[in-house]
């Protein structure tokens, strides 16, 4: 017989025996053990693997900058810049479900270099993109590598890292995703002004993944899914080689073993594993608050604030894209910031507390944006009636934020002088002749009437006796000026600040610890699947939402508050502290039934198995 087939039974049993007479369920060693210190290998195991996450913020990221260069390039309309944006969120759904099989069958290394191939195709098609399909196509794939990586990643990295030291390592992976939306953030500000700059902007993304790919040529398996796999001579020494080589490792070994081999049934397939995750009370307990931690990260709109950050800007009332773009820059700048402040409290001031205190600064500065909105809607230029353009449907509207919301009209005004500061008509945009709509002019810019004037894009208002002056015009048609923009790009960084340190990152420190080994592929595929489902609905309806006249831009960020409140209440009742366990004690913290007392969940020590 083989030595990584040998005597699993009798190792199971001497683990159970070592296990036994342990006071309040955690040994005195095991602590000792937990607090040994990290090695150099694991952090470069945990950043070859983090650069999923890189991959993963950069490719959700550099959308924002790069989508107002698309909407001019092939004159996009709103459903076509949602479809551009949720076919990404769609594909790392599907992926991120398909995920939860695949770690199982072959593994969380294979995974993730799979998912570097993948985000390379994607990337080198976005680059090469002749039109709207093919953009389409090469967002999809990048969005299979994304849901692979988003899945795989805190799994592999928390299945490594000493007990100590795993909320940081997890944590490290998602300022890793913040990093990656910084970066594409001020990549799309450097190639704001270039021709074709978005080709780059979309195309970079393949140079961090070919890096992750090469990394995890020299890079182990996870030791407990080789222990799943019954390989436990490799097991350990992929495990000695993680903690160090002068580190006493059988503990822990014979603590993973046994919560391996003492469960049966790990490879009944997937719907069985749910099934079995269904008849077992704690563990679908875990299951219901990962998927919930996730829905909750999702639904109160922070990846509405990435995705369309630079769009949010401009219906902010900043007039031009390049300082749309670096504005983004620096609500990106902030979301790092303050996730690398998640990671050094992460393990000091626990998971819990970080999660809910972050709730609530995420619900006040929605709160903020919402009524920064409203103020602009209220104040916003009034549309004046101009005898000498034709009378047609822009005409009716009487307000600027009315005729921007219709993707026919624009609104066209001068800021100071005799007609008033920032009153002006509402005109049709310009058509060809063969029917397509030119945006960025209005209608009326090179009439009979008017004559032509090539330095301008649309006409002033006039009364009779006027005489025609087209200088200093703005033509705008996706927002209104406004003396509120400063409130809502500073309520966008305090949203990104509360944010950032708990919301962002905690829900995949904490879905990373709470399973046991035989559903730990299952549950984080189901609350992976959750988040992006979520993400998905969010991204298809943003959009849609602020242009109506109800509930508009302010309803929309107040809808995520309510969200935001919600579920700071239902998390502060079933959300307990999974600080200072390891991942064998974690996964038993939903043995006590739910509506005990919330500070009886979060205090009492993890039963061990009977």
């Amino acid at each position: 017989m083989e030595a990584d087939e040998e005597t699993p039974s009798a190792r199971l049993t001497a683990s159970q025996s070592s296990l036994q007479g342990k006071g309040n369920g955690v040994d005195h060693a095991q602590r000792s053990r937990g607090q040994q210190k990290a090695t150099s290998f694991v952090y470069v195991l945990t950043f070859f693997s983090a650069i999923g996450g890189f991959l993963f913020g950069y490719d959700t990221g550099v959308v924002s900058g790069a989508m107002l260069k698309l909407v001019k390039a092939f004159d996009l309309e709103t459903w076509q810049q949602e479809l551009l944006v949720s076919i990404t969120i769609a594909g790392a759904a599907v992926a991120s479900a398909a995920a939860g099989k695949l770690n199982d069958w072959l593994g969380r290394r294979p995974v993730l270099m799979g998912a570097s191939l993948v985000f390379t195709a994607g990337a080198v098609l976005l680059a090469l993109a002749q039109n709207w399909l093919m953009l389409l196509a090469g967002r999809l794939i990048v969005g299979i590598g994304i849901g692979f990586a988003s899945m795989t990643v805190p799994m592999y990295i928390s299945e490594a890292a000493p007990m100590h030291v795993r909320g940081s390592l997890i944590t490290l992976n998602n300022m890793f995703i913040t990093g990656g939306q910084f970066v594409a953030s001020v990549i799309d500000g450097l190639f704001a002004d270039v021709p074709s700059g978005w080709r780059y902007m979309l195309g970079i993304g393949a140079i961090p993944s070919l890096v992750q790919f090469i990394g995890f040529l020299f890079l182990p398996e996870s030791p407990r899914y080789l222990v799943k796999r019954k390989k436990l001579v490799q097991a350990k020494d992929v495990l000695q080689r993680i903690r160090g080589s002068n580190v006493n490792i059988r503990q822990e070994f014979d603590s993973i073993e046994q919560d391996c081999l003492g469960a049966a049934g790990d490879d009944d397939g997937i719907f069985a594993t749910f099934g079995r995750i269904a008849r077992r009370g704690p563990v679908l307990r875990a299951v219901i608050v990962g998927c919930l931690l996730q829905a909750c990260q999702q639904l109160t709109g922070i990846n509405t604030v990435m995705y369309y950050s630079a769009t949010i800007v401009k219906m902010a009332g900043v007039e031009n894209d390049t300082e749309a773009i670096w504005l983004a820059a620096a609500v990106a700048a902030g979301n790092f910031i303050f996730t690398i402040l998640g990671v050094y409290l992460v393990d000091r001031s626990g998971r819990r507390k970080l999660m809910l205190g972050s709730l609530l600064g995420v619900a006040l500065a929605l709160g903020v944006l919402g009524a920064g909105f409203l103020l602009a809607r209220l104040q916003t230029p009034v549309a004046l009636l101009d005898s000498h353009l034709p009378a047609d449907n822009c005409s009716t509207y009487s307000r600027c934020n009315w005729c921007v919301q219709d993707e026919n009209c624009g609104f066209c005004y001068i800021r100071d002088g005799r007609y008033g500061a920032l009153d002006g008509t509402c005109q049709s945009v310009w058509k060809e002749d063969d029917g397509t709509v030119v945006k960025n002019r209005s209608l009326f810019w090179n009439t009979s009437y008017t004559g032509f004037y090539p330095d301008v894009t649309c006409l002033p208002a006039l009364s009779e006796n006027d005489t025609l002056n087209a200088t200093g015009t703005t033509w705008v048609y996706d927002y209104c000026p406004t003396r509120y923009a400063w409130l809502i790009v500073a309520a966008l960084v305090f949203y990104i600040a509360a944010f950032a340190p708990g919301m962002g990152p905690m829900p995949w420190t904490i879905n990373a610890e709470l399973y046991p080994l035989w559903a730990r592929s299952a549950g984080n595929a189901a609350a992976t699947f959750t988040n992006w489902s979520c993400n998905l609905l969010i991204s298809m309806t943003f959009l849609s939402i602020s242009e109506t006249h109800f509930p508009g831009r302010a309803g929309a960020f107040w809808i995520y508050m309510l969200v935001a409140l919600i579920c700071w209440v239902i998390l502060y009742r079933v959300l307990p502290e999974t600080k200072g366990k390891s991942l064998e004690e974690a996964e038993r913290l939903f043995e006590t039934p739910w509506f005990s007392t919330a500070s009886s969940r979060r205090d009492t020590e993890p039963l061990l198995a009977k």
